[in-house]
């Protein structure tokens, strides 16, 4: 857990990056955050399941905080909303799927976890995130690189753990629609990986569920359009409405 204090922040902030993803997938938001405010960056640890990582972290936060999330992360900060709900003053949720996976795609993936084990990690990362889940930009090979330099550095063991994770996360749409704190739901909107149609989905569900899609992005927008995710985020954190409310 890395925390970056400040003597008087207006809110602690919970970052929680998503699947085999270390600190830099929010550096662009670590920067400008932590300039004003305490924030504290989760990582899954060793748990393989939704509920083992949450009960390891959930007891450490803060009294009150906001949360921001992406990708698996973003299911790690509803598991954290459904046991410490008093806690959470506003949550953002970033190119999030919160639905399980179908029985299929979770045999799949057993696949990739033996893959991973014979020192197949990068094949299996891009499976896991393809390029065209990234949108078709100048700068999309630089992204992916560092998707996947942040792979290779938590390794294959890591790997078989969010996999883990990924297989078991349960299905919360009932928490999901029992939430009343401000909610940002932010997509790409050229991710192939979690489509527009999920993001409406996931926003509408929530009582106070807001959507903002980030042009000319794909799965990763707060790396592939930094300055338009942290602006967004900037707005939503000071209490500001954001641009198009589903409710």
């Amino acid at each position: 857990m890395l925390v970056l204090r400040n003597p008087t922040p207006p809110e602690p902030l919970v970052l929680i990056p998503g699947f085999m993803a270390d600190a830099r997938s929010f550096m662009p938001q670590l920067a400008r955050f932590g300039a004003d405010r305490s924030v504290i960056l989760l990582t899954p640890g060793l748990g393989d399941s939704i509920e083992k990582i949450t009960a390891e972290v959930a007891p450490h936060l803060p009294p009150h905080f906001a949360l921001i999330a992406h990708g698996l992360g973003g299911n790690i900060a509803i598991e954290i909303l459904r046991k410490r709900p008093e806690a959470v003053t506003r949550i953002a949720l970033i190119s999030t799927d919160p639905l399980p996976d179908t029985p299929q795609v979770a045999v799949d993936r057993e696949a990739m976890l033996i893959a991973a084990k014979t020192g197949h990690l990068r094949a299996c990362m891009e499976q896991m995130l393809p390029l065209t889940a990234l949108h078709d930009a100048p700068w999309r090979d630089e992204v992916m690189a560092l998707a996947m330099d942040m792979a290779e550095n938590l390794g294959p063991i890591q790997f078989q753990r969010h996999l883990r994770v990924l297989q078991r996360r349960p299905d919360q749409q009932k928490t999901l629609r029992k939430v009343h704190v401000p909610t940002m739901i932010i997509a790409g909107e050229s991710d192939t990986l979690v489509p527009r149609r999920r993001a409406e989905f996931l926003a509408a569900m929530m009582p106070q569920g807001c959507l903002e899609i980030i042009a000319e992005a794909g799965h990763l927008p707060q790396l592939e359009q930094p300055e338009a995710v942290t602006k967004v985020l900037e707005t939503f954190l000071a209490g500001r409405l954001p641009t198009l409310m589903l409710k």
